[in-house]
């Protein structure tokens, strides 16, 4: 597999790694609470399988560390630096899973391009050319339309987190803007779309994103993601196996890792997709929001949403789509009781804003450039005055 458009560190970080793993007796596998780190889990422990090297694989949601009483000789902390592990891989210019595929190549090779894939199209930094070529070998392909997990696209764009729009959070909303289209039988899975319907359920699908109300500019560059979507994998499209990833590591941790380990876990996976899409979107909608200089806040309470664990909100997926499609500032952060989530639009220092933030209330955080979290016991407003100030 070429290298040409990897980073030196990236190979060091891959190779340090595979080296532990090799000659370990049991691996732990410890992920961040994203699509990324979740296909990398998948890559690794598919990788460690054919080694027969036992491992042990689990999701944990920042801040949390990934001390805890099970032993092993090697534990790996993917997508989040952390004291506790023996190899930390984050996310610094090049996807967690990016990295995870090079160690698997450095064990034997056999590395799954199209999970790799799909894990470096949920991260914040994309696929590099050279992974896009591994998973067209593997025989990826890209078509018009959009980037949804399933055949009846009415809930895939009902669903879907890669895009915010009138239609985001409702499928009813979206079989109705289908039929404007005529493309309710086809677009519901009772037919085929041909090429021509594809270009113009992408086309409806910008416009109406770009055009709602409260777009923001940054809208029109993000909505991207959702469009010209590469086919392959278990899901309809690259782009919606990614999307799944991602709500699953969020919503059903324990789902997400059989997932990603290859076992039967789609209808499961489906299902946590939906509740996360509609957790998300309707969070993004009932929000409380006030624009500061350089920051957009949004405010979401449990009840909101038809739930009284303010841990079933989903800040990061809130925060993120706040940030692509809404905040006209560069950084947006959705906060709700006891837990808050930041994400940026350019390359700065987020982990440390949040970490200063939630230091400031005795709370903790973690994260990385451009997205992190926090958790802490103080009232909203006053974690918002520190975050502020940290800002």
């Amino acid at each position: 597999m070429s290298t040409a458009d990897r980073s030196t560190g990236t190979e060091a970080a891959a190779s340090a790694v595979a080296g532990a793993c090799r000659d370990a007796g049991f691996v732990r596998l410890v992920a961040t609470a994203d699509g990324d780190a979740l296909a990398a889990t998948g890559v690794l422990a598919r990788a460690l399988a054919r080694l027969d090297v036992p491992f042990q694989a689990s999701v944990t949601e920042p801040p949390a560390s990934s001390a805890r009483g099970t032993e092993a000789d090697v534990t790996v902390s993917l997508g989040s630096a952390d004291a506790a592990a023996d190899h930390t891989v984050t996310a610094d210019g090049t996807p967690v899973s990016e990295t995870a595929f090079l160690v698997a190549d450095e064990l034997g090779g056999a590395a799954d391009p199209v999970l790799a894939l799909a894990g470096a199209t949920a991260a914040e930094t994309g696929p590099s050319a050279t992974l896009v070529e591994a998973a067209e070998a593997a025989g990826t392909t890209r078509r018009p339309g959009v980037a949804v997990p399933t055949a009846d696209i009415a809930d895939g764009l009902g669903h879907s987190t890669l895009v915010h729009a009138p239609f985001s959070g409702d499928p009813e909303t979206a079989k109705a803007a289908l039929a404007d289209l005529n493309l309710l039988a086809e677009a519901t899975g009772d037919a085929t779309l041909d090429e021509g319907a594809h270009r113009r359920l992408a086309s409806m699908v910008a416009i109406r994103t770009v055009g709602a109300n409260d777009a923001s500019e940054r809208a029109a560059e993000t909505v991207e993601r959702v469009l010209r979507p590469v086919v392959g994998g278990p899901f309809e499209t690259v782009g919606g196996y990614a999307d799944v990833l991602d709500a699953v590591a969020r919503e059903e941790p324990g789902t997400g890792v059989a997932l990603a380990l290859g076992h039967d876990a789609r209808a499961a996976a489906l299902d946590a997709w939906r509740t996360h899409g509609e957790r998300a979107h309707g969070a993004v909608r009932s929000a409380t929001t006030g624009r500061y200089d350089g920051l957009f806040v949004a405010r979401g309470a449990a009840a909101d949403l038809g739930v009284t664990d303010p841990g079933d909100v989903p800040v990061g997926t809130a925060a993120r789509l706040l940030r692509d499609f809404r905040s006209p500032e560069p950084v947006a952060l959705f906060v709700t009781d006891g837990r808050a989530a930041g994400a940026a639009a350019d390359d700065r220092d987020l982990a440390a804003t949040m970490r200063e933030a939630a230091d400031a209330v005795d709370g903790r955080a973690a994260g990385g450039t451009r997205r992190a979290q926090a958790r802490f016991e103080t009232d909203t407003a006053e974690f918002i005055m520190a975050f502020r100030e940290a800002l």
